[in-house]
């Protein structure tokens, strides 16, 4: 049974009625909601200084020489997310969110209809949501093309995407770039605003070399069901490194206590409101400090999700990783956390 997750939206203020008839959902402005696929059907889903933008064009040439994907460039937008340009079967373009804690690339109806996207299987995959009420329904199918920034910059994935009714208003699909770009590593410079694939082949991460202090090489773990990139947090915890998140740090009662943050009450903000229509109240507690390989985050905004369901795991967020570059290895498993 595989893990999925979809975007939620965080109230400052109330419960968002985002959830209607219509089928209507919304994206996290604090938070995100996870989606578990249920039985019997498994799922298989800022603009640089001058000096930036020439390094952005040398990475381009690169890229090009090497046969690579092109650097894309995306933007952050406020209860959107990280949002892309994307081609599908050579349709658009539409707006993608970048989510790295996905599990797999969503297309909403609309795109999957105009990019003529069959479904492999008329059977539904039946989705809940992380506050375990409700399920809804998406399709697994193959695209033949996705490219990121223009219509000529091809990835070459497998192609194995899910299709769903449910997306929020301004967001045609979720990119996964764990499963987009295949084999290939890929970075997200989360300062500059750009995407870059690399041949880990031949540029791999490696462990041992020289890094600042603000900056670490870490085990890219995965869950046994997914290849999402999960990290392990000193104290034994687990967190998904997860760019579709809008938290700095989430955390149930459990692995607070577990990481030595003394929960508390907290401030009500909200209710975190899932695909399936569950709502999780969130709570801003004290901001918290954790050690991640050699990296110390400190003062990271911190979010208590009291009535998540058992086994959520630990979101590392937007708002701890914003001032990082966070490049991911697929063939050695490792992910590498430097400054901006």
């Amino acid at each position: 049974m595989l893990n999925l997750k979809r975007f939620a939206r965080c109230c400052a203020s109330s419960v968002l009625l985002l959830i209607p008839a219509a089928n209507i959902w919304a994206v996290p402005l604090s938070g995100t909601a996870y989606l578990c696929a249920q039985s019997p059907v498994a799922a298989k889903a800022s603009v640089g200084s001058g000096k930036a933008n020439a390094v952005t064009v040398a990475k381009r040439k690169n890229s090009a020489v090497a046969g690579l994907p092109r650097v894309v460039r995306f933007r952050e937008e406020e209860g959107r997310g990280l949002l892309v340009s994307a081609w599908v079967n050579g349709a658009g373009p539409f707006t993608f969110a970048i989510d790295t804690g996905a599990g797999a690339t969503i297309l909403s109806r609309r795109v999957a209809d105009q990019a003529q996207v069959s479904v492999n299987d008329k059977r539904p995959m039946m989705i809940g949501g992380l506050s375990g009420t409700g399920a809804v329904a998406s399709y697994e199918a193959i695209v033949r093309s996705l490219a990121l920034g223009d219509e000529q910059n091809l990835l070459s994935s497998n192609g194995l995407v899910l299709i769903t009714d449910r997306l929020a208003p301004g967001v045609d699909g979720v990119l996964d770039p764990v499963g987009a770009y295949g084999l290939l590593g890929f970075e997200i410079n989360m300062v500059h605003g750009e995407l870059t694939a690399f041949d880990a082949r031949l540029t791999p991460l490696r462990r041992g070399i020289n890094l600042p202090a603000d900056g670490t090489i870490v085990s890219w773990l995965m869950d046994g069901q997914s290849r999402r990139p999960f990290v392990m947090l000193e104290g034994g915890r687990r967190a998904l490194l997860d760019t579709g998140s809008g938290f700095g740090l989430a955390v149930t009662a459990d692995a607070a206590r577990s990481l030595g943050i003394v929960p508390g009450n907290g401030r009500r903000r909200g209710d975190v409101r899932d695909l399936a229509g569950g709502s999780i109240p969130a709570h801003r507690i004290a901001p918290a400090t954790i050690r991640l390989g050699a990296l110390v985050l400190r003062g990271i905004p911190t979010d208590l999700l009291p009535s998540a369901r058992a086994g959520s795991p630990v979101l590392l967020g937007r708002d701890a990783l914003r001032p990082f570059r966070l490049s991911f290895d697929p063939i050695n498993r490792l992910i590498k956390i430097m400054p901006g």
